[in-house]
């Protein structure tokens, strides 16, 4: 029985994509009165949802598939001889997990990060409510990992745990650092991590073909994506 059966799902009215401007975007996304569980967010993660603070979502676009599930499965990713110069270039990061990242100096390098990057999207202009409600909300899931170079916050990683896998909700960086690529070495991190975890995915959310900001996520291979319903793998 598909675990859509057993929850309540809404679909929103057509709004502007926030990927691509010139198309309508449509969203299913669970009832937020649910209280969605470990095994029902595997499901749900199977199927292509997405967590955003205690939001559950899936694209549901009548004319448009162009969202795509990615995963990578980790036991066999290898890292290419770009990616290990970057994970060459940050050995000298101090990587550290926190129970929370409620405070001053991570929203201000979140709003730093948004603002540089993001100035076009809908996360912006950054607020502290909007990221208390994107970010900062402890569930049951997520787990936070800092990195630091002598002391200074460099990134935030945020992610889930669900049952076998994580699911990379969302990284953000000091961007007067962009010769590290911190986001690039934050999955990397992750992979790795979750290789050690003997975890089997770690899922990226939705890559888009012609979303520049989203090509990032085929580089990782061997990659799968929801095609057709099927997780298929590109070598």
């Amino acid at each position: 029985m598909s675990v859509l059966s057993k929850l309540k799902v809404f679909a929103t009215k057509p709004h502007t994509c926030s990927y691509q401007e010139e198309k309508e975007a449509t969203t299913l996304f669970i009832d937020p009165a649910t209280e969605v569980d470990k095994i029902a967010y595997r499901d749900l993660t199977e199927i292509g949802f997405r967590r955003s603070g205690t939001h559950y979502y899936r694209p549901h676009c009548q004319s448009c598939s162009d969202c795509i599930p990615a995963r990578i499965p980790v036991k066999e990713f290898k890292p290419t001889r770009r990616q290990r110069r970057i994970e060459n270039k940050n050995k000298d990061l101090t990587i550290h997990s926190v129970t929370s990242i409620a405070g001053r100096e991570y929203y201000e390098l979140y709003a730093k990060y948004i603002e540089a990057r993001h100035e076009n999207g809908d996360m912006y202009p950054p607020t502290p409510d909007q990221y208390q409600q994107f970010l900062g909300q402890e569930t049951n899931f997520s787990q936070f990992t800092e990195f630091r170079y002598e002391g200074k916050l460099l990134a935030v990683s945020v992610r889930d745990e669900i049952a076998g896998s994580y699911s990379a909700i969302y990284t953000f960086f000091d961007p007067d650092y962009s010769s590290r690529s911190l986001g690039s070495y934050a999955i990397l991190w992750l992979a790795s991590e979750a290789k050690r975890q003997q975890l089997d995915f770690v899922y990226l959310g939705y890559w888009i073909r012609s979303c520049r900001k989203m090509s990032y996520k085929i580089y990782y291979r061997p990659i799968e994506l929801l095609l057709n319903n099927r997780w298929q793998t590109l070598i």
